[in-house]
C-alpha cells in the first residue's frame, strides 16, 4: 500500500452545471448529490483504504487552493499542486508524475477525476486493487471502462480486443478509442459487444508512464523533467508558471492513451457516472411516481413528469405542465432549459455573460 499514490484531478470549472456551479466555486467542491460530502470529498474518501494519506496529491487551479485544504484537511499545502491555468489533462499527470518521482520512484498511480460518482465502494475497490496489482507487475498503461447500460452519446468509447491476455477477468488490451460517437455508432458499439465507456480513469505505474511520456509527449516530457530540481521547493511555483506557459494543452487520452501499444482496458460496473451533466444527475437520483427528481423542501408540482428540480430548501417553486424539464435555482439566478437541450447550457452562459457585460 505505501507505493500506491492517487492523483485527483480538480481544476475544472463545470459549466455544464450552472447555474450553481460557477468558476469561483465548481461543481467538484459542492454536494451535488444532497450526501453531506462534496463530490471531491467523495473521491477522496473512496481512495482512502487503498492509499495512504501521504501519497494523495490533488492537481487544481490555484484559484481553489484554500478550497481544497477546507474540504480536505488531512492533506497539507505540498499535496496540492497548482496549475496557473488548465492545460488539459496530460501536463496535468505530468506535474504529478514530477512530484512522486522524488517520492518514490517505485510508485503504483491511480489518476481520476474529482467529480465522478461511484454507488458500489465495494466494488469498485475491488476493481482498482485487481488493477494495481495488474500496472505493478506489467509495463502496461490500464484504464477503466464502465459496462455501458444504454447506447450514450456523451461518453467515449474503449474498443476491447478479444483475445484473452490475462487471467483477471475483463481484463484485455484496447483495440480502439473513440470519442463521443453519434446514436446510430452508439447503438453498434452497444450491440457488439466489444465497447465499454471511457470512465477517465487510469492506472499505472511510475516507471511505465513516464517511458511513455518520453516516447509519445517527449516535449511536455522533457519542459516538466528540466525544472526538476524546484519540485518541493520555494521556487516551484515561478518553474511551474513558466512550464505553463510553454506547455502544449493536450489530452492523455490523444498525447499517449491512443498511441501506446500496452494500453490495456479493464471492464466493470460499480454503479458509476461522470455526473457531467443536469441529465446524469437526473438518471443518478430518486424520482417520484411521475419520475421527477426533486431537491428542494418547497417545491410543489402539478401535472409534471419526468422532470429535474433543483432549488434551495426555502425557494417556494410551483410548476405546472412540465415533461422533461430541468429547473435549477442557484445564486439568485433561475435556469429553465428542456433536458434533451441542456448540451447547449454552456452556450446560453457564454450569450448571456456577453450580453450583460456589453449592457454595462
Amino acid at each position: 500500500m505505501k507505493n500506491n499514490f492517487c492523483v485527483i484531478m480538480a481544476g475544472g470549472i463545470g459549466s455544464r452545471f450552472w447555474p450553481m456551479s460557477r468558476t469561483d466555486f465548481p461543481k467538484q467542491f459542492i454536494d451535488i448529490l444532497g450526501t453531506g460530502r462534496s463530490l471531491i470529498q467523495q473521491t477522496y474518501d473512496r481512495f482512502q483504504n487503498i492509499v495512504p494519506t501521504e501519497n494523495f496529491l490533488i492537481v487544481t487551479n490555484s484559484l481553489y487552493k484554500d478550497l481544497v485544504l477546507e474540504q480536505l484537511p488531512d492533506l497539507n499545502e505540498k499535496q496540492v499542486l497548482l496549475e496557473p491555468f488548465r492545460r488539459n489533462t496530460a501536463p496535468c499527470i505530468e506535474y504529478a508524475n514530477q512530484i512522486i518521482q522524488k517520492k518514490n520512484p517505485d510508485a503504483n498511480i491511480i489518476v481520476t477525476p474529482a467529480d465522478h460518482l461511484v454507488m458500489d465502494k465495494v466494488e469498485f475497490s475491488r476493481v482498482i486493487n485487481q488493477g494495481i496489482d495488474f500496472v505493478s507487475s506489467q509495463d502496461a498503461l490500464l484504464t477503466l471502462g464502465i459496462n455501458p447500460s444504454r447506447p450514450d452519446t456523451g461518453y467515449g468509447y474503449i474498443q476491447k480486443d478479444t483475445e484473452k491476455i490475462s487471467n483477471i477477468e475483463n481484463l484485455n488490451k484496447v483495440k480502439t478509442f473513440t470519442e463521443k460517437p453519434n446514436i446510430e455508432m452508439a447503438k453498434f458499439f452497444i450491440e457488439s459487444g466489444e465497447f465499454s465507456w471511457n470512465s477517465g480513469i487510469f492506472l499505472w505505474s511510475l516507471k511505465s508512464i513516464q517511458k511513455a511520456f518520453s516516447l509519445y509527449l517527449p516535449e511536455v516530457f522533457q519542459l516538466f523533467n528540466n525544472y526538476k530540481e524546484d519540485y518541493g521547493n520555494d521556487t516551484e511555483i515561478e518553474s511551474i508558471n513558466k512550464i505553463y506557459a510553454e506547455c502544449e494543452n493536450i489530452s492523455i487520452d490523444y498525447g499517449i492513451m491512443e498511441k501506446s501499444d500496452n494500453v490495456f482496458v479493464l471492464a466493470a460496473d460499480f454503479g458509476w457516472s461522470d455526473l457531467g451533466t443536469w441529465g446524469s444527475l437526473y438518471a443518478n437520483s430518486n424520482k417520484d411516481e411521475n419520475a421527477n427528481a426533486i431537491n428542494g423542501e418547497m417545491s410543489f408540482l402539478f401535472d409534471c413528469k419526468n422532470s429535474l428540480i433543483n432549488v434551495p430548501n426555502k425557494k417556494l417553486v410551483v410548476a405546472q405542465g412540465l415533461d422533461g424539464y430541468i429547473i435549477v435555482e442557484s445564486n439568485d439566478t433561475l435556469l429553465i432549459c428542456k433536458k434533451e437541450d441542456e448540451q447547449n447550457i454552456k452556450l446560453y452562459v457564454e450569450e448571456v455573460k456577453e450580453k450583460i457585460n456589453n449592457s454595462k
